[in-house]
């Protein structure tokens, strides 16, 4: 079966069954590897996109729920890390392994999408379903306040 789709505001057309995970589809089919696969039962928020601009689990995400859809991945912030997250995230020194960290970039993103001034409250509320084992937490939610402060700047 096919499924049509945008990726990162590209057209594209996935061949592959229906209920197949959105996940396999993006780094399998598109080559988009920056997306993670972490446990499969959307708990740990590696595999983190958007869809329609808001925060989905790709690995419990069936490709037909996308048909006719915008899906944005880790590659479609920026191509040349200028966003003002991936700027944050490097000042602030966020990654240690760098597993979690697509995933974690997604959900800020969209926490900043609608709320550029978060408290530490959103942000944890916004964070909480994405899991690091190197528990660079406290950098990540410096490095939001500061993409933040830079996309009010900004605007």
């Amino acid at each position: 079966m096919s499924v049509q789709f945008k990726v990162n505001g590209k057209p594209v057309t996935a061949h592959a069954e229906t209920d197949t995970p959105l996940l396999w589809v993006i780094r399998d089919e598109l080559g988009l590897t920056g997306t993670k696969f972490g446990c499969g039962a959307a708990l740990c928020g590696a595999c983190t996109v958007h869809i329609d601009g808001k925060p989905a689990r790709s690995c419990q995400t069936q490709l037909s729920s996308v048909a006719g859809k915008q899906v944005t991945t880790v590659e479609g912030l920026s191509k040349t890390a200028e966003h003002p997250l991936q700027v944050a995230w490097i000042k602030h020194e966020v990654p240690q392994c760098g597993y979690c960290q697509s995933g974690q970039l997604m959900s800020a993103a969209a926490l900043l999408a609608r709320n550029s001034n978060p408290s530490d409250a959103d942000i944890d509320a916004a964070m909480s379903g994405n899991l690091c084992r190197c528990g660079t937490y406290n950098r990540m939610r410096a490095a939001i306040k500061d993409a933040g402060a830079m996309m009010r700047h900004k605007a």
